[in-house]
């Protein structure tokens, strides 16, 4: 990948100074030494250290260099623009990707940090700007975090007293995922104050469901100008099954959290049974929490007054970028292997994709390194795609998983006939499918909640700006990969939040995207 960025105006006082100063604060909170990033970028530890004594001009390859080692957007000291893709569509994808660890799984284990004193330590752990953002919250509230290697093993230690009067208000309004932040907290203080939750842009969702699944513990929520202000009662439990009035995925591990430590029996009904949700539930079993029905919509919880202990956990892999990866094979008619797919959940979706024509291998079940997760290796082929007999829409699991829906749009528009997708969740995404239509697709918007796609497209490039949703505009990506010439995706935050290195992985399989800011 290339890329640019913006420098110093030439006047500026001391720019070399600045600019060595970020590089040195990004380094050591990359926890690198200068010897370390000085072996990633090919140089020597004495060029490392002029740099950041600014000592040495800096070209922009450096500088972009440097961003990539220290997964950093330091560079352009001014006020740098946002990050844009590139995209030379047409390829054909060739060779073998590896899924990375679930990011959803891996954002609830960050806030389940919270409950043990002792030392966390997290396998493999997705290096995107939603787990960067947790950990701006968790670091500002006194947890010490550190990455261990280039594998992303990231260890945790939290304090017995947390300073969450300090807490990073703009990173936490940034993650919807500081909801989870209740179920722990409500443990360590009587009274404390989380920001208003962020995220993607997907529509009024509120915290009633959350309230349902935590007031039987004694916690008490008021929305005051920007916070939630949470009061907890000590010592308070369930008197009976606490029943979710949504089966959310979010919501049955906020009562997890919160179970965790209450020293009793905890029921909960309707509960997710959804991937990051028993990946939740393997890890507080590590920490010494008994849970019955893992994998279930009933989990009984055995909790504990205090954790306390050294434990290490592997999340399993992100079926929603597996999806991303069969669906970008798909699209451009390739032969792929994607490797280690937790085939439980994807079994619905590949099912609808054999309906529609795809043709696939898959290699014998192996087991995660939770000890738990069953995966696979799934190999694609060129398949003349149809469109399925009956509409497409998302069940709570074992159906469509919604966050794959999206994903069904561009294939869809890759397919011979009409498909109709119903998303009943989402009061706002369907909307963005329909930039689809930008790129040549026939994608009709039929409500908020449902669209009408014909295929097969004859894609082209254009320039798009990306959709504030998270799936749709990777769906928007993967058909630029299929479009002839070349597209702009602009402003591609959203799509770092989720995915870690998506465009760089991708061109590992011979597609041709360029990383670039606006000089």
């Amino acid at each position: 990948m290339t890329q640019t960025t913006e420098m110093p105006a030439p006047g500026t006082e001391n720019y070399r100074e600045r600019i060595g100063a970020i590089i040195r604060d990004a380094r050591l909170h990359a926890d690198l030494t200068q010897t370390q990033l000085a072996a990633q970028l090919g140089t020597s530890q004495s060029a490392v250290n002029r740099i950041e004594k600014g000592q040495q001009n800096l070209t922009l390859d450096t500088l972009s260099r440097l961003g990539a080692a220290l997964d950093s957007e330091f560079v352009g000291v001014g006020a740098s623009g946002p990050s844009h893709l590139r995209v030379h569509g047409g390829t054909t994808l060739h060779g073998e990707i590896e899924v990375k660890t679930s990011k959803n799984a891996g954002v609830a284990l960050l806030c389940a940090s919270l409950l043990n004193t002792g030392t966390t330590v997290l396998r493999k752990v997705a290096r995107i700007e939603e787990v960067n953002r947790l950990l701006e919250v968790l670091t500002s509230i006194g947890v010490k975090a550190r990455w261990l290697n280039e594998d992303n093993d990231l260890e945790l230690r939290v304090p017995e007293r947390l300073d969450l009067g300090s807490i990073d208000a703009d990173a936490a309004r940034r993650t919807r995922s500081i909801i989870m932040f209740l179920g722990p907290l409500m443990h360590r203080a009587q009274t404390f104050q989380l920001p208003y939750a962020g995220g993607c842009d997907l529509g009024t969702r509120t915290v009633e469901p959350h309230m349902t699944a935590l007031r039987p513990f004694g916690l008490d929520v008021v929305a005051t100008e920007g916070y939630y202000q949470a009061t907890a009662s000590e010592g308070t439990g369930p008197r009976r099954p606490i029943v979710l009035t949504e089966r959310g995925d979010t919501v049955t591990e906020n009562a997890l959290l919160a179970a965790a430590l209450y020293e009793g029996e905890t029921i909960i009904r309707n509960a997710s049974p959804n991937y990051m949700v028993q990946d939740l539930c393997f890890f507080l079993e590590k920490l010494g929490v008994r849970i019955e029905g893992i994998g279930t919509t009933t989990l009984t919880v055995h909790g504990t007054t205090s954790i306390s202990t050294d434990v290490e956990y592997a999340p399993s892999e992100d079926p929603i970028e597996a999806m991303s990866l069969i669906t970008a094979a798909i699209v451009t008619g390739s032969s792929i292997t994607v490797q280690r797919v937790p085939i439980e959940f994807l079994e619905i979706e590949l099912a609808i994709l054999e309906e529609m024509g795809l043709r696939y291998d898959r290699s014998a079940e192996y087991t995660a390194r939770n000890g738990q997760t069953r995966l696979v290796d799934i190999t694609t082929y060129p398949s003349q795609m149809r469109a399925p007999i009956d509409k497409i829409h998302p069940m709570p699991f074992p159906g469509l998983n919604i966050d794959n829906l999206p994903f069904f749009a561009v294939i869809a528009a890759s397919a011979e006939g009409q498909t109709m997708l119903h998303d009943w969740v989402y009061e706002n995404r369907a909307i963005y499918l329909t930039e689809l239509t930008k790129l040549g697709g026939n994608v009709k918007l039929m409500d908020p909640h449902r669209v009408l796609i014909a295929g097969p497209t004859r894609w082209s490039g254009t320039e798009i700006v990306c959709p504030p949703a998270l799936r749709p505009a990777v769906v928007i990506l993967l058909a630029m990969l299929a479009a002839k010439g070349t597209s702009v995706l602009r402003n591609v935050y959203v799509i770092n939040r989720g995915y870690e290195d998506l465009a760089e992985r991708l061109n590992k399989l011979g597609a041709r995207i360029e990383t670039f800011r606006d000089i």
